[in-house]
């Protein structure tokens, strides 16, 4: 089992935002919210058309982001590709 290698990443932030920064600014809809866990931006997953907390991750090499879906606690390390506990 993989093991991720980037949680010194997370930090304590708050979302920027309500909904997907990215799909607010052009009006967009989006299916259920990430954060990332390094600056705090809002994207939206990868079932969303998007794919907005993908493509931060990809711009700016943040690793972590974790679900905003109520009653979630599970994280995600694009580059490890695995799933984190974030209770």
């Amino acid at each position: 089992m993989s093991a991720c290698t980037h949680l010194s990443h997370i930090h304590k932030v708050s979302p920027r935002t309500q909904g997907c920064e990215e799909c607010m600014k052009t009006g967009d809809a989006w299916v259920h919210l990430r954060v990332c866990m390094e600056c705090g931006q809002v994207g939206c997953c990868d079932s969303s058309r998007n794919k907005h907390a993908t493509k931060h991750f990809h711009r700016t090499k943040h690793p972590i982001m974790r679900s905003l879906e109520p009653g979630e606690t599970w994280g995600w390390c694009y580059v490890d590709k695995v799933e984190l506990d974030l209770s």
